[in-house]
């Protein structure tokens, strides 16, 4: 307030205070001086009517209010039971005061909220927590920038990271068990009957190669098909002179004797020395069909098998297969060559990468899953079968790749989502976007970010679950 206003007011108050001041009436009326009989004030009226008028010409009183702000008015000047002045109620309000301009801004263009809320004023004001909004100068920033001291960037514990295309996959979870690759698995048996003379593997778990001799059996049907071959053999070669006919009965005895004794699976070595006048052979020789461990021994030495007898069990476990339980609801982000990693509690450490080969078309009624089978390699050994394990698949959740950032990065009011990009030198600015799926510890940015954009993904103001933006945005302000 100017001093000549003062002046003015103060000599109003001595006008009270002698008793004959005049009192200004209500709602534009003209200031009147009271009449009064006192001849001695007379003198004072001319002196007093002049500063009245003044102060009503500069600006005109409606009432006096209580200085508590309460419903209690005065049409003259007056104090309360404190001793405080009631205050004067003009009919134009007081203009509001300029803010000074800093040296070197430009004009102000408006007046933001102190708590970055898309709310502006065309002149000062404050908040409802009593802040004075925030004036915005021409050439400025937008009013939306946060600025937050290097101190403060290194106590809170920011960190920021790039949106970056990516392609989102989400983890699916399983449980299996290792099995044997069933296009490796080998029954030993024999189509003849017979006896083992002698046992040369002779332990379950022993390692065989292809072709090595497991047992020495005799067969007496063996041994008469091999004399059968030899006599019909040298009866075609005596018969050579012979007529047509008998030659050919001769050859097809031979001939016959030397197919029963491939369909039996007699080594073609074997076979080859006969064929080339050998003797009778009391023994033979049965050898591994594939190399791999021997899951199962049933021959003992000296025991008679019959034709079609399991004697042995071998698996090549270069590779195996693990039969994953997957959930029914989990099924549809399961496909055909997709990526699988498992572990295993026994093998700590150690994770194996494989991929999906097979689903199976049927569902288990009793745990709502479905089998999916997963080949993985197994070239030191340390995969056995009925090992248990944890599956991990890498299910896309889009076939192209989308803008991404850590989801910690997202800010949720609860109906809206926003990021605080870094616009460096502690400058921050809150930023709204439209979020898409989430996997893998990522969010989909499908609006309002850009490929290469820093935001911050940790903070300490975000560690609650609870905080949302507003929360988040005043922590930065509060610096």
């Amino acid at each position: 307030m100017s001093t000549t206003r003062a002046l003015l007011l103060g000599g109003i108050a001595v006008v009270a205070a002698l008793g004959g001041g005049y009192w200004l009436g209500r709602s534009g009326q003209s200031h009147q001086p009271p009449a009064t009989d006192a001849a001695e004030h007379a003198g004072h009226g001319g002196a007093l009517q002049q500063i009245a008028a003044e102060v009503a010409k500069e600006r005109q009183i409606l009432f006096f209010q209580n200085p508590d702000g309460s419903a209690d008015y005065s049409p003259t000047p007056k104090k309360d039971d404190k001793g405080r002045d009631y205050t004067p109620v003009y009919a134009d309000p007081e203009p509001e005061p300029v803010a000074a301009k800093p040296a070197g801004k430009g004009k102000i263009l408006y007046y933001r909220n102190p708590m970055g809320l898309a709310d502006t004023s065309p002149v000062p004001k404050k908040d409802g927590m009593g802040m004075d909004y925030v004036p915005v100068y021409e050439g400025d920033d937008d009013g939306t920038t946060l600025k937050v001291s290097i101190d403060k960037v290194q106590k809170l514990g920011v960190r920021t990271e790039a949106a970056r295309l990516t392609t989102l996959t989400r983890s699916i979870r399983a449980v299996g068990t290792v099995q044997v690759d069933e296009r490796n698995l080998h029954i030993v048996t024999a189509k003849f009957e017979g006896y083992i003379e002698r046992l040369n593997i002779n332990q379950t778990g022993q390692a065989v190669k292809r072709g090595q001799s497991l047992m020495e059996v005799y067969s007496p049907d063996l041994v008469l098909a091999e004399q059968e071959f030899l006599v019909a053999a040298k009866g075609a070669a005596t018969l050579e002179t012979a007529s047509p006919e008998a030659r050919d009965s001769a050859r097809s005895l031979a001939d016959g004797a030397l197919a029963r004794l491939k369909n039996w699976d007699i080594p073609a070595a074997q076979i080859e020395r006969l064929r080339r006048g050998g003797d009778v052979t009391r023994t033979l020789s049965l050898a591994s069909p594939a190399s791999g461990i021997v899951l199962e021994k049933r021959a003992v030495q000296g025991m008679r098998f019959m034709p079609g007898e399991m004697l042995y069990q071998i698996a090549d476990l270069s590779t195996v297969w693990v039969v994953a339980e997957v959930f029914e609801q989990d099924l549809a982000m399961v496909a055909l060559g997709q990526t699988a990693r498992v572990s295993f509690n026994a093998l700590p450490g150690l994770s194996f990468d494989g991929k999906v080969t097979f689903l199976y078309p049927t569902v288990t009624e009793q745990t709502r899953t479905a089998k999916v089978r997963i080949e993985l390699p197994n070239h030191d050994g340390h995969l056995k079968p009925a090992l248990y394990g944890t599956v991990e698949l890498a299910a896309p959740v889009a076939d192209h790749p989308v803008l991404a950032v850590p989801d910690s990065a997202v800010l949720d009011s609860g109906t809206k989502q926003a990021v605080l990009v870094e616009r460096g030198e502690g400058r921050y600015e809150p930023r709204e976007v439209k979020v898409g799926a989430r996997a893998g510890g990522l969010i989909e940015i499908r609006q309002g970010l850009a490929e290469g954009e820093r935001v911050v993904v940790s903070a300490n103001f975000l560690i609650d679950a609870e905080s949302n933006l507003r929360a988040a945005l005043q922590n930065f302000h509060n610096h």
